[in-house]
């Protein structure tokens, strides 16, 4: 029996979690599995109904479960930060998920923006480091307010921290099975303390995987290659803000919010999984969202529950619907509703 914490969220959220939790009915019974899903309501609405977001208490039932479907965040009436810090970093911080997991995968060279690139060549992982960095929210003011106000966000970056989450990059490098390339991705050239740092323990580790071909890019590089030659990548590693960044660039050009997928993962303990467009409040009870990230989610949910035929199944069946049914991945022009284009994954399971 899978404990699996939904979290719907706001705006479009609940609408793409529906079709999730319909395509895990669908799939449980042909694979013979069971689940329990409870709801957790750490909404927009709540928080402006009774200021109250996540709390430790929350942690602590959450600790419970096997593993978090989250559907989004984000509400027009609520300030920017107050949920991404008070529900997605509270989250990912106090269940130390250490890892965000971003496959960045073509099905279809329709949706992909960049001209004459096809499925194979739109083909890799982002591995960020999900605990640390820029994100960490530490820094202070100085004057504020004043003429000679003065703003500090620091880098947080740990040996500990840096190296758990290159190690884990080299072991899915490995496992993944595929060019068995792992770059790092940093600005070595310019940030010379943190990336002094993740350069050498990069540089240490790969001496334990002498399988994998390892190399380096700056930052701005890379959003250069991923546009001109996205088939260079396998998988990739970096930090907190830089994997923020260049994940918003793979989900384009794998063909929109409307088909990105990720993990926050905790290897040892509890890790949650998203659609990472957000929570569009414009499509908010329209029935036009694509709901195909939160299935892809949900498919990477499946295979941390190891549950891995089932996993295959739920991204076999978008394939099939995103390759032969929709006319496109964007909210409001795939020739389907919300509801049917799940309907349709269930249908192809």
């Amino acid at each position: 029996m899978h404990k699996i914490a939904v979290i719907p969220g706001d705006g479009t959220g609940p609408e793409v979690v529906r079709e999730g939790l319909k395509v895990l009915e669908a799939a449980s019974k042909k694979y013979n599995f069971t689940y329990q899903a409870e709801i957790f309501d750490f909404s927009g609405e709540r928080y402006l109904k009774t200021g109250k977001i996540v709390e430790d208490t929350d942690i602590a039932k959450l600790r419970k479960y096997d593993v978090i479907y989250l559907g989004a965040v984000g509400h027009p009436d609520v300030k920017p930060g107050i949920l991404e810090t008070g529900v997605l970093l509270k989250l990912r911080f106090a269940l130390d998920q250490y890892i965000n997991l971003r496959p960045v995968k073509l099905y279809d060279s329709r949706f992909c923006p960049l001209k004459d690139k096809g499925p194979g060549d739109v083909d890799f992982v982002v591995v960020r480091e999900n605990s640390e960095g820029l994100y960490k929210g530490m820094g202070e003011f100085k004057d504020k307010g004043s003429a000679n106000e003065v703003a500090i966000q620091l880098s947080y970056n740990t040996r500990k921290g840096v190296e758990r989450c290159i190690r884990y990059a080299f072991e899915y490098t490995r496992q993944r099975n595929n060019k068995k390339k792992l770059t790092l991705c940093g600005k070595t050239n310019v940030l010379t303390y943190a990336w002094d740092l993740w350069q050498r323990t990069f540089n240490e580790v790969a001496k334990n995987y002498p399988d994998i071909t390892t190399d380096y890019a700056h930052v701005d590089a890379t959003t250069m290659w991923f546009v001109k030659n996205p088939e260079w990548f396998d998988v990739i590693v970096t930090d907190n803000m830089f994997g923020d960044i260049i994940t918003d660039l793979g989900a384009m050009i794998q063909g929109g919010m409307g088909i990105a997928a990720g993990g926050n993962i905790n290897p040892e303990g509890l890790s949650m999984f998203e659609p990472i467009g957000g929570s569009a409040p414009k499509y908010t009870g329209k029935n036009v969202i694509n709901p195909l990230a939160a299935i892809c989610a949900l498919g990477m949910m499946l295979e941390n529950l190891k549950e891995a035929q089932a996993a295959v199944a739920v991204e076999r069946a978008v394939i099939k619907v995103a390759t032969t049914k929709l006319g496109s991945l964007a909210a409001g022009k795939m020739g389907y509703s919300t509801q049917e284009v799940g309907d349709l994954v269930v249908k192809n399971l």
